[in-house]
């Protein structure tokens, strides 16, 4: 029988669709009593998981050859880590009138999150950019993110974020930093297993982030904060994060030229620069937000999608630019930056994911 695929016309992520199903579960059956600590034990389990899987993954040798390229990684860096949550600090000005407190709350805490890496690495080789660099730009924004996304929490939302205090960031260390670790010092004896079972594994994280939003969204229900989103806050949200993405993706593509890089290294900024990771997001929001992560989570999950419905568009078009030829000089070799091929050999081999 043919293997059944998602049609490739439909810009609607499958896994997306996913993560909106169990939205839908946990306003229909939220856990409750019991069952909510089983599924909040269960979702602490999931993340140091999912975080442990992330340390096995990550080639140090891998990045380490990436280092040649500072200056770009320094410039996705500033763009998810500094340019970013200025913005987000700027947004304040649209509370009350068109977001309320919980979701600019929120999207403060979308602006602090870490790139992708897989979805940098695929729009890169589709617009035919700098696949090596957007492979090191999302690992080491990953990599900083597990540490910087708490400290700038910690320190931006304060007293308005869920009670921020000395105990979240301890939570943090021991649920995602410590188990990371683990998995980096263990990386030697099971990276081969890890490697092997790539696939199988991706399920098991992707259905940890699942537990974590039914988890998160369920407590949101039992809280009753649902009440609190009206239609026409969605809409103004959804307009904030337009305006935001538009921002982003105009000053990676034409700050990266005033900076003096090359069209490639420019594809890699712009995609890897200006996205932001559901996966690490989701479990730090769930440890540091607690019972009020459902609507912290909102933003991050509306505006990972509409990343990559934009992305998908400007890559492709990107594609198609006539700077994007291939030519080779005398004596060159195949190009990593122009073979999808080799740049989707180059992801599974440093253990990449979905963002």
């Amino acid at each position: 029988m043919k293997r059944l695929k998602w049609p490739s016309w439909l810009p609607i992520d499958p896994y997306i669709l996913l993560l909106l199903g169990t939205v839908g579960l946990a306003a229909l059956l939220p856990a409750r009593g019991a069952g909510a600590e089983v599924a909040s034990g269960a979702s602490t389990a999931a993340i140091a998981f999912l975080f442990f899987l992330y340390g096995a993954r990550l080639s140090t040798r891998e990045a380490m050859d990436g280092v040649r390229h500072w200056r770009l990684h320094l410039t996705v860096l500033a763009c998810t880590f500094v340019l970013f949550p200025l913005l987000g600090l700027a947004a304040r000005g649209l509370e009350p009138v068109f977001l309320s407190h919980d979701l600019y709350t929120g999207l403060l805490f979308l602006t602090l999150v870490p790139s992708t890496v897989q979805s940098s690495i695929a729009f890169t080789s589709m617009a035919r950019g700098n696949v090596p660099a957007a492979i090191c730009a999302g690992s080491f924004s990953s990599l900083v993110g597990i540490v910087l996304t708490p400290l700038l929490a910690a320190a931006l939302l304060g007293g308005t974020g869920g009670g921020f205090s000395a105990d979240s960031l301890l939570r943090i260390v021991l649920q995602l930093l410590v188990p990371f670790l683990a998995g980096q010092l263990l990386r030697r004896w099971i990276g081969g297993f890890v490697a092997r079972h790539k696939k199988v594994l991706g399920y098991v994280d992707r259905g940890s982030i699942l537990l974590v939003v039914y988890t998160a969204f369920s407590e949101g229900m039992v809280q009753g904060i649902w009440h609190q989103v009206s239609p026409l806050r969605l809409g103004g949200l959804l307009a904030v994060e337009a305006v935001l993405l538009a921002v982003m993706l105009s000053v990676t593509w034409y700050g990266a030229k005033a900076l003096g890089f090359g069209r490639e290294d420019r594809i890699a900024v712009q995609f890897a620069g200006s996205k932001k990771s559901l996966a690490s997001g989701l479990p730090m929001a769930s440890v540091l937000f607690g019972a009020h992560a459902s609507l912290a989570v909102l933003p991050l999950m509306l505006f990972h999608q509409m990343q990559l419905m934009v992305c998908a568009v400007i890559a492709k078009r990107r594609s198609r630019d006539p700077e994007a030829e291939p030519q080779p000089g005398p004596g060159s070799g195949p190009s990593l930056t122009r073979d999808p091929a080799a740049a989707s050999r180059i992801s599974v081999g440093t253990g990449t994911r979905s963002g």
